[in-house]
């Protein structure tokens, strides 16, 4: 094995990565419902399940993809439960191991009793991601698409999962691929050159190789430049309604919400506390900071509700400034949050036109929390602030992981650094090194170049059984 501070290239030659031991776990939430899965996987899956089945026929025995009913005991003679169990053999398998799935009825208890009589065999429990780590080790999956199903198990919003679904299904991971392949092709005309420099033959002159590599810049450039967009389809965006007391901050909140999530009094200084909550809107998850009315008081607990509102401001990705009709905009206001974050990340929405539907007063949007009217074009300007000119499609590769976006940014430096080698005449081995760094980092983000700390990093954020 390699060290942890070593990259490693893992492919199908490289077997000693690759754990011999067989893992189980729970493949489904604990707790009660209609069944319950059991994962096992590695090479004595199969001998061990026949300790414990017993059906028609042994599992040894099965072809790959069939199904088999029998019961479950540790002795032969008293059955806990009749299960059916699913056989897949490798590599046509989730992690490309010898793999089973026990299907049993839903109580924790039975799923506790036959995991202890798996343990009792040759088989250990499964850390957190362990069967996505195998399934990276055995090339079933690149790094990219490994995390990608972390992001679909937690999706919680058809965008979230879209975007999710995107990544799995090998978009960006296709669009790495193809532009660190171009890099290694540049890449190997400046190393051959290196090894006939003393014969000074030239096999990619200066400005093809400066084209080439621009060409590359470009893609990552897009790359970089969808990070906003996919930040938001797989976190969500956190919102903040801000304002005086008493404007309908949590009146509108409530509308949103479509119920009374808020205490709604005229009384000004009802919301001490900052409330959150979350809601999709057509399919983007927006989590939503009514936040305590900001002004000068005495009282110590309203003060430190004011004190949290300037920070969800500082935290948020959109600011909602509340004012109505019955009031004169407070700018003095308006413009510490201005201090607080970007002005164009803050929308101006005029509450209760009811009262006075042909008001002259100023606003980004004019709505009312009682009646409704105004709301549709609110969430349209919450999507125009999030989104801005962004386009997607199943068929975009996007970026939604930092980790990716710090990989690209590498990659980036590393050219820029090449671009200026190549502008200033240096020696090609100032060059062949920056874009070897600059593979390295694109490979970064497949698994083709990583270490154990990136791949445990990783993969302790997965839940066990996954």
């Amino acid at each position: 094995m390699t060290s942890k501070s070593e990259p490693v290239k893992l492919d199908t030659s490289r077997r000693d990565e690759l754990p011999e031991d067989t893992i189980v776990a729970l493949a489904t939430p604990p707790g009660i419902g209609a069944i319950s899965v059991i994962r096992i996987s590695g090479q004595k899956s199969f001998e061990s399940t026949d300790k414990i089945f017993f059906g028609k026929s042994k599992i040894i025995n099965a072809s790959s993809h069939t199904i088999h009913y029998g019961k479950v005991s540790g002795d032969g003679i008293n059955f806990i439960d009749d299960v059916l169990v699913s056989v897949y053999r490798a590599p046509n398998s989730y992690t490309g191991e010898d793999s089973v799935e026990i299907s049993t009825h839903g109580s924790p208890l039975i799923s506790k009793k036959i995991i202890e009589l798996l343990l009792n065999t040759d088989v250990r429990m499964a850390e957190p991601g362990e069967f996505t780590k195998r399934a990276f080790l055995n090339n079933r999956i690149d790094l990219a698409q490994a995390e990608a199903v972390a992001d679909v198990i937690n999706s919680r919003t058809e965008a979230s999962l879209k975007g999710a679904r995107n990544q799995l299904d090998g978009v960006l991971s296709n669009k790495v691929h193809e532009m660190r392949s171009s890099l290694i092709n540049a890449s190997s005309f400046v190393e051959l050159g290196l090894d006939f420099a003393e014969e000074d033959i030239e096999f990619i002159n200066s400005n093809e190789l400066d084209k080439r590599i621009l060409n590359i810049k470009t893609e990552i450039d897009k790359l970089l430049s969808t990070y906003s967009f996919g930040k938001v389809i797989r976190d969500g965006v956190n919102v903040a309604l801000v304002g005086q007391p008493n404007v309908g901050k949590s009146s509108i909140l409530n509308y949103i919400l479509k119920e009374s999530r808020a205490i709604v009094s005229k009384i000004p200084g009802t919301t001490r506390d900052v409330i959150r909550e979350e809601v999709s809107i057509d399919g983007i998850l927006f989590r939503l900071f009514d936040t305590a009315g900001i002004r000068f008081s005495e009282e110590e607990i309203e003060k430190e509700g004011i004190l949290r509102s300037r920070q969800t401001i500082k935290d948020s990705d959109v600011v909602i400034f509340i004012y109505d009709v019955e009031q004169k905009i407070d700018t003095e206001l308006l413009n510490e949050i201005y201090t607080l974050i970007s002005k164009d990340k803050v929308i101006v929405a005029l509450n209760k036109i009811d009262i006075l539907p042909n008001t002259m007063l100023k606003a980004d949007v004019y709505i009312s929390a009682l009646t409704g009217a105004g709301m549709k074009e609110l969430f349209k300007k919450l999507k125009a602030q999030t989104f801005g000119n962004s386009v997607y499609s199943e068929k975009t590769a996007i970026v939604s992981n930092l980790r990716h976006y710090n990989c690209l940014t590498k990659a980036n430096e590393y050219l820029n650094n090449a671009r200026e080698s190549i502008s200033n005449k240096l020696s090609g081995e100032f060059i062949s090194v920056d874009l070897r760094n600059a593979e390295n980092s694109l490979g970064e983000i497949i698994g083709e170049v990583t270490t154990d700390d990136i791949l445990n990093n990783i993969f302790m954020k997965f839940c066990i059984g996954k």
